[in-house]
């Protein structure tokens, strides 16, 4: 059995720990109400730009297929962007993110995948693997969302235009709950255009309906990353906070067992001085 200074010492240690650990768990939370405001304040904007898209293109065959970004091609380069955390202590969320999307080069090893990568956590673990991203951006909690979607979807609509990819998928865990993110891959590109909800209404577009589908178009793509990215966001907090919390709750059940041992340790002692003073008394009566 260990010493009770030995015992007494990882009490210490521990008591430390669940302090950082508490610190963490209350920061996360904080993060987390901002990131979910964010996340849920962007979705009204995200739907009504899906109803108008929805509405121009709701036009003529000739006027859809026009545009690059609705050009629908064989799969045979695919672009995979993968969504992950700069940093760690947020229970499995990176694995099970980066088990995703090995799955999912698995699925499609017959093509030609090009990898782009959000997060410090899934540069490393496709470099340490011999596949290097072709881009990668950190700093997603510590920078504006807007601008390095804005950014990222630039770039790959610029690929996909230019005819160096055939589909851009998007890997991110979306937001349910403090305790569920659900890894998902949604298609990004070429952009599947949504069908009209009730009956159609008659516009009248200025500029013209391609002219439109121009301007749309590209800001679609940016909304849909910058959606997940936000989604993104609040599931790594989320994740952390949960993290924390069974961090927590793990440290104040050893510091239980530990105070446990430490008082059987330190009441064997005393049984056992006792038993010398009394052992004695009876050497020396005898």
């Amino acid at each position: 059995m260990p010493s009770l200074k030995t015992i007494r010492k990882r009490i210490g240690t521990v008591r430390s720990t669940q302090q950082i650990t508490r610190a963490m768990k209350m920061v996360a939370a904080a993060r987390l109400r901002r990131a979910q405001d964010a996340a849920e304040r962007a979705r009204p904007y995200a739907e009504k730009l899906t109803e108008l898209l929805a509405a121009v293109v709701a036009g003529t065959d000739s006027e859809v297929v026009a545009h690059p970004l609705l050009a629908q091609r064989g799969v045979g380069r695919v672009d995979l962007v993968v969504v992950t955390g700069d940093r760690g202590l947020c229970g499995g969320y990176n694995a099970n993110l980066l088990r995703r999307a090995e799955a999912f080069l698995q699925e499609h090893a017959s093509s030609a995948a090009t990898l782009h990568v959000v997060g410090r956590k899934g540069s490393e673990h496709f470099r340490r693997r011999g596949r290097a991203p072709a881009s990668q951006r950190t700093g997603m909690l510590t920078t504006p969302i807007a601008a390095m979607a804005g950014e990222l979807a630039g770039e790959l609509v610029e690929r996909f235009a230019a005819g160096k990819t055939d589909a851009v998928f998007l890997l991110f865990a979306r937001f349910r709950s403090a305790i569920a993110q659900i890894p998902t891959i949604v298609p990004l590109l070429p952009v599947a255009p949504p069908a009209s909800e009730g009956a159609a209404v008659d516009y009248i577009f200025e500029p013209e309906r391609p002219a439109l589908l121009g301007l749309l178009l590209p800001r679609y793509v940016a909304t849909l990353v910058t959606q997940a990215l936000l989604e993104a966001a609040a599931s790594e907090h989320g994740a952390r906070m949960t993290a924390m919390e069974n961090a927590t709750n793990n440290a104040a059940d050893m510091i239980e067992r530990l105070t446990l041992s430490m008082n059987r340790a330190r009441q064997a002692g005393i049984t056992k001085e006792l038993m010398e003073i009394v052992s004695g008394a009876e050497a020396l009566r005898g």
